[in-house]
């Protein structure tokens, strides 16, 4: 560089900040998911429709809780903590319905909003929602069941 050249104007970085994950805007914080986690999974093993499922599927509750606890923190906090598959996990329980999932929901939703606030149980709620919607659609997909169309398809 010659000594009249003038150096290039340097551009500051741009910083992305990233919003509140939405857990933490509604007062969501690990104590309350491992509260709603191992209050639904006691309900879950009482549950004449729900429980013989999971006692099937689960032998030792530890690990599983753990995962939970690390699923709904990924989901509700942002935290990335659960690095695990659930589609394989619910695609291989021989006999799981969409019947079940709605079940499951029913009793998610009864015990958000028994043991947390209103704006975190709706978050829950929001979430696990959209998360069933999801597990329905893989679980026909693994199964060759098409979702019904939601318009004609016409041809041009």
């Amino acid at each position: 560089m010659s000594s009249d050249s003038k150096p290039k104007s340097e551009v500051p970085p741009t910083v992305l900040h990233r919003p509140p994950a939405p857990g933490v805007l509604v007062g969501v914080d690990e104590a309350m998911i491992k509260l709603l986690v191992d209050e639904f999974y006691q309900r879950i093993r009482a549950d004449s429709v729900l429980g013989p499922i999971f006692t099937r599927e689960i032998a030792d509750w530890q690990p599983h809780l753990e995962k939970m606890y690390s699923f709904w923190s990924s989901v509700v906090l942002m935290t990335k903590r659960y690095d695990g598959r659930p589609v394989p996990a619910h695609v291989k329980i021989e006999g799981l319905e969409h019947a079940h999932f709605d079940h499951w929901l029913g009793l998610f939703e009864k015990t958000a909003r028994d043991v947390c606030p209103p704006a975190a149980a709706d978050l829950f709620i929001d979430r696990a929602n959209r998360i069933a919607q999801s597990l329905r659609l893989s679980l026909d997909f693994h199964r060759g069941v098409l979702p019904p169309l939601k318009a004609p398809i016409r041809a041009f």
